[in-house]
């Protein structure tokens, strides 16, 4: 027999063994395939909840608002408790992250398939607002913060080589265009009928159906993530100093350019999540035309791999400060064409729009670059090295933008006229109901998107050369 200490001995040469196999390939398909399996569900729960839940449950959009406004909120405590959870947890053999993987895997395929069951469209109108609040707020509040933070953490325990952790990026980065395309341009094909009116009609059964598939897939995908990602750094936080909630209200107050850029990411996520929750009701109600939408979304997730190889030369020549504004300001004369010129071919609106994706691509492939250099100038403001503190307050404030971006959409519904319908059935809109999804779909982000590069024009301060004065100083800074 082993005794206890050959055992331990035998375990920790096992993991000696794991954690020196070299970066490579493996690392990065596995880190894909974690994104790919979470936007299997995220993005089909941001692109069809919410018409799953007016078209075939009947419920009005307000509520549906009300419950995404809850859920972010609610967001904001699980997240930092999870991370707090994870970060608590004693590492295993197989590292601190990667077994919340194997954990969680299955209850959160298993509560993202619960959320769309067409069934409940005939239960009692308060048993199906329950079932709503109850099966989302699982999904998103718990299964999937369980799954995501880990997730998330685990590049920092993959390696720490910043060429490395660059790859994982960008792996993470087509992982999650991959699944945008799937779900964006496939799945309005298979979910939607046609009527002998001509409407599109959302079929309840086929949603469940794809929601089972997407199921199959990311149980997969997140097979793959866990078994071909290695833990090589063992991350000790227990000598971390924990900021207060003065210190934190303080570096918020003080850091001009933080504040300025979760100002800039409120807004995005504003204009642009609204734009995207109407525009499913644009394709189906206004061109009457879901073709088109899945070939819009396959054009957003072309749009960005197109953009992602030359978005660091691009930074590089013209910086990011400069190149994100010009960008911003093009994307919103370009919806601003689309607001005044009323186009009622789809495809021409379509190919009108890739124009305006290639501007505000710029700025969002940029976005996580800016977190970074506002953290160096905080280092170089405070002397003292802040970037989790600096990192936990723009993602909380995201949760903010998210949640005011989701509640807006719901309420955008009710305020312009939208009828619902219950169990799939169609309800021509009317006229100006029909116009007025197009000038919320394109307006928004006309608005939104030029009030942004005002942002990083006359109040964001990290220009390119003063980026460059602060990486001298941070040189000197790591020099003595």
């Amino acid at each position: 027999m082993i005794n206890v200490s050959e055992k331990k001995a035998a375990l920790a040469h096992e993991h000696q063994a794991v954690e020196h196999r070299p970066f490579g390939l493996k690392d990065k398909i596995a880190y894909l395939c974690g994104d790919f399996g979470n936007d299997f569900f995220f993005i089909f729960a941001s692109s069809f909840l919410m018409v799953f839940y007016t078209k075939v449950l009947g419920i009005p959009g307000a509520l549906v608002g009300t419950l995404f406004l809850v859920s972010r909120c609610i967001d904001a405590f699980t997240d930092i408790g999870m991370g707090r959870l994870v970060d608590r947890s004693t590492p295993t053999k197989e590292g601190r992250y990667r077994p919340w993987i194997k954990r969680m895997m299955i209850p959160v395929v298993a509560a993202g398939v619960f959320m769309f069951i067409p069934w409940a469209a005939h239960l009692p109108y308060g048993v199906r607002v329950a079932y709503i609040f109850v099966s989302y707020i699982l999904w998103g509040s718990f299964c999937y913060t369980g799954i995501n933070i880990p997730y998330g953490s685990m590049a920092s325990a993959i390696t720490d080589k910043p060429g490395e952790r660059a790859a994982l990026s960008t792996a993470r980065s087509i992982g999650a265009a991959m699944a945008g395309m799937i779900v964006g341009s496939l799945t309005p094909l298979f979910v939607y009928t046609t009527d002998a009116a001509g409407n599109q009609v959302l079929q309840g059964n086929r949603v469940f159906m794809v929601a089972c598939i997407f199921a199959v897939c990311a149980i997969i995908c997140y097979t793959i993530c866990y078994k071909w990602s290695v833990e090589r750094i063992v991350v000790d936080n227990s000598n971390q100093k924990q900021l207060g909630a003065k210190e934190l209200i303080k570096a918020l107050a003080t850091n001009r350019a933080l504040v300025s850029i979760i100002a800039a990411a409120i807004l995005a996520l504003l204009s642009m999540m609204l734009s995207q929750s109407m525009n499913m009701y644009l394709y189906v109600d206004y061109f009457k035309n879901v073709g088109a939408m899945s070939v819009a979304g396959m054009m957003g997730t072309g749009c960005t791999l197109l953009i992602a190889p030359f978005a660091g030369k691009i930074a590089a020549r013209f910086g990011k400060k400069e190149a994100s504004a010009a960008g911003l300001i093009w994307a919103s004369a370009v919806y601003a064409f689309l607001f005044f010129a009323r186009i009622k071919n789809p495809w021409v609106y379509c190919g009108t729009l890739l124009l305006a994706n290639l501007g505000s691509g710029i700025f969002n492939m940029m976005l996580w670059a800016f977190v970074s250099d506002i953290i160096d100038y905080q280092t170089v403001k405070t002397g003292s090295c802040d970037g989790g503190t600096v990192y936990g307050v723009y993602s909380f404030s995201r949760k903010i933008g998210q949640a005011l971006a989701g509640g807006l959409g719901g309420f955008a519904l009710t305020a312009i006229g939208y009828q619902v319908s219950t169990g799939g059935q169609a309800i021509v809109q009317s006229e100006v109901v029909t116009n007025a999804i197009y000038s919320v779909t394109t307006g928004v982000p006309m608005i939104g998107l030029f009030l942004i590069a005002m942002i990083l024009i006359f109040w964001y301060p990290l220009s390119k050369k003063k980026l460059a004065e602060i990486r001298v100083k941070i040189e000197a800074m790591n020099a003595e």
